[in-house]
């Protein structure tokens, strides 16, 4: 019995005690994967991290922010020299030639916009029937009658119910000195008539009934002009009826008198564009020396 317990302590003591550097060698080579993912994250891009560092920097600065609110954006180069502005400096007298032509324009714009606005009064049933457009410009008032309103179809001769329409126009427009310029317009479908050969007469001769209209009621003639344009200047497409209806009319035309042929002489007309004449072959000519 002795001898079979001291065979198992030999046996025993014939077993491996350094079991332990296994586990150490794995503990070991955890420890030393750790320090190398350790050391991998600590390592930084330093020139990175400055850059970062700066715009985080700059963006929560209160101080550079109010900087940004105050200065401007700059595009471009920054000059290194400022070119002083050369401002013309002109005289007493031209200032006031300038002021007259301002003031001189500025008052016959103020009546074309009062006779537009009174066109637009007196003719508002017509306006609202489509029948009477008015058009307002800076130096000119157009005031555009379909020719349903005046003419029977392929006739010159005024219809009755023109005749009141150019009567309330004619109210408005008789106080004034303005030219007026009368133009008959057409659509495209050819007339071939002994009285009217083309719309070039057809026109013309609706223009020239208006004017007569117009004498009728008290209007200078030299202030009045006929003019026929046939179908070249249409406002709608001629390939249908409803834009053949809009291009037969007849327009009026208040001029501004700075700017029409016959309203004012040539001293005149100098004198309210700020214009200076010279004198050839014995005629005072205008020479324009201000573009407006």
């Amino acid at each position: 019995m002795a001898r079979k317990r001291r065979n198992n302590f030999f046996l025993d003591d014939t077993e491996s005690h350094e079991r332990w550097l296994i586990s150490y060698a794995d503990f070991i080579t955890l420890l030393f994967a750790f320090f190398v993912v350790m050391y991998s994250i600590s390592s930084v891009n330093n020139t990175k991290y400055e850059q970062l560092s700066k715009v985080l920097g700059d963006a929560f600065s209160i101080e550079n922010n109010a900087k940004k609110l105050v200065e401007p954006i700059q595009i471009g180069d920054i000059p290194t020299t400022i070119s002083p502005i050369i401002l013309d400096t002109p005289t007493t007298e031209e200032t006031d030639k300038q002021r007259e032509l301002s003031d001189e324009i500025r008052k016959e714009m103020r009546q074309l916009q009062l006779i537009s606005e009174q066109f637009e009064d007196v003719l508002q049933p017509y306006i609202e029937s489509h029948l009477i457009e008015v058009k307002k410009n800076d130096f000119w008032v157009e005031l555009e009658m379909n020719s349903q309103l005046l003419f029977l179809s392929g006739k010159a001769g005024l219809s009755s119910k023109a005749t009141p329409v150019l009567r309330k126009v004619a109210e408005v427009v008789r106080r004034m000195k303005n030219v007026i310029n009368i133009e008959g317009h057409t659509d495209n479908v050819p007339i071939e008539t002994t009285e009217f050969p083309s719309n070039w007469e057809l026109s013309s001769a609706r223009a020239t009934s208006v004017v007569r209209e117009f004498i009728r009621h008290g209007i200078s003639p030299g202030r009045l002009s006929a003019i026929g344009y046939g179908e070249f200047h249409s406002v709608a497409d001629n390939n249908d009826e409803s834009g053949r209806i809009k291009n037969r009319r007849v327009v009026l035309v208040l001029m501004s008198q700075a700017f029409s042929r016959y309203g004012m002489s040539d001293k005149e007309r100098a004198r309210i564009l700020n214009l200076k004449t010279s004198v050839e072959g014995g005629k005072e000519k205008s020479v324009d020396t201000n573009v407006l």
